[in-house]
């Protein structure tokens, strides 16, 4: 089933405009209250319960993409399967994270042992109680994507005048166009559609000039051809530097989120996160 996106996406999203350098290397500082029988209870049950937000392509689309690839890595390493567990997402992170990490979800459902795809942002990070969200795995950016020579040149928004472009009104991307310089591009934004891959295709197929998204949707879309340039938004509200996205479980889970971070970073150093990126379409690379 698809979801629609709604304005919950743009404030989501817009929590992540000051971007988090990332790093998979570096040391978590992890909490001081343990719960030692995490591992052992999902080694016993046998099956790592991963939760994954629904319809977010590439990463996740009926039980398959990036998310779904990391997932399975992740349970692999446990000596485990993997139980998927799909959701659609709240107004906020903090709702995701309580329904999905440390509570369960008030249809009935969850928590999960791990949620993908959770911002590592600092002020998230430093204001939870309930929750350790630790393990980026990739760096994401709000882009445009162009076909090279048509425009000849996309230095800034202003080179954009008289250009079609498509790009998913209720996301970030979406957000920031529609705003920008004083609503000066409304008029020729194409905004009725559900995210980035949808605007990518409306590129590839001639009917816009240029298409806004993320930089992981546009590219699993377009996938290098090399007539096509993706660059990050040249846009002060947007953060060029991208932002790191990893995972959460319960703050008390150490031993699971320590196992969870050196199966992330076994995955960065043999290539199998490079891999997992490239199969999708989407450059993969620690910064």
């Amino acid at each position: 089933m698809t979801t629609k996106p709604c304005a919950r996406t743009v404030s989501r999203r817009s929590l992540l405009q000051a971007g988090t350098a990332l790093s998979l290397g570096g040391a978590m500082a992890w909490a001081q209250a343990e719960e030692p029988d995490a591992l052992a209870r999902i080694r016993a049950r046998g099956s790592l319960i991963v939760a994954v937000y629904n319809t977010m392509p590439p990463f996740h689309v009926d039980g398959a993409g990036i998310d779904v690839k990391i997932a399975e890595q992740l349970a692999l390493a446990l000596g485990v399967k993997l139980s998927l567990m799909p959701f659609s997402a709240g107004e906020n992170m903090e709702d995701d994270l309580r329904n999905m990490v440390w509570k369960g979800h008030y249809m009935g459902f969850g928590p999960a042992d791990v949620l993908m795809h959770v911002p590592v942002d600092k002020p998230l990070m430093d204001g939870q109680k309930q929750t350790l969200i630790f393990a980026p795995y990739f760096k994401e950016t709000v882009a445009l994507a162009y076909r090279i020579g048509s425009p000849p040149r996309i230095e800034n928004l202003a080179d954009l005048k008289d250009l079609k472009v498509a790009v998913a009104g209720q996301t970030l991307a979406g957000w920031l166009l529609l705003g920008a310089d004083d609503g000066a591009y409304k008029e020729q934004l194409m905004t009725h559609m559900d995210d980035g891959t949808e605007a990518a295709k409306l590129l590839l197929s001639g009917a816009v000039n240029v298409a806004a998204g993320n930089s992981s949707e546009l590219n699993s879309v377009l996938k290098g051809d090399k007539q096509f340039r993706v660059i990050p938004m040249p846009i002060p509200r947007a953060a060029r530097s991208g932002w790191a996205v990893g995972m959460a479980v319960k703050k008390n889970s150490t031993d699971l989120a320590r196992e969870l971070q050196k199966a992330i970073n076994d995955m960065s150093k043999d290539g199998r996160l490079t891999s997992i990126f490239a199969e999708q379409g989407v450059p993969w690379g620690a910064a």
